[in-house]
């Protein structure tokens, strides 16, 4: 395993059309009875694809979103690095990942691609430093563990 400051190879076309795909079947199985806004999302983890999906609850503070989830599927599989992040959402434009999202996300991979989508697959493509500039980062905590 790379430790998560190692940077990231550029994903392949490949890895992105796979990466949608498995979002957009993630987005199928949402639970979003409140918000009727499905999600689905999955992450490029050290060559291997976990995906998530949101999943709310009447109490609305313990909804989590499907970023998080395919983050955290991935890292109980043991990985520490991310490459890229595909979301699918069905709306006009692309939607990215919350602030909240883009956080963990820097945990795993400072500089992966994020590939934003619609259902009708208009994909847009950035960098999550671009969309998290100047992030704090485990670099910032004192005696941090390597």
């Amino acid at each position: 395993m790379s430790p998560p400051g190692t940077p990231q190879p550029a994903p392949s076309r490949q890895d992105e059309t796979r990466l949608v795909a498995a979002a957009r079947e993630a987005r199928a199985r949402a639970y979003a009875p409140y918000s009727r806004f499905a999600v689905g999302a999955a992450v490029l983890a050290e060559g291997r694809i976990y995906a998530g999906c949101n999943v709310e609850n009447a109490s609305y503070g313990l909804t989590i979103c499907a970023e998080r989830a395919a983050v955290f599927a991935a890292v109980a599989a043991g990985a520490r690095r991310i490459d890229a992040i595909a979301i699918v959402t069905d709306t006009p434009e692309p939607t990215p990942p919350c602030g909240a999202c883009r956080q963990v996300l820097r945990e795993f991979g400072p500089q992966l691609s994020v590939f934003s989508a619609t259902v009708e697959g208009v994909v847009v493509t950035h960098t999550l430093s671009t969309l998290l500039p100047d992030a704090f980062g485990p670099e910032q905590l004192p005696g941090r563990i390597e």
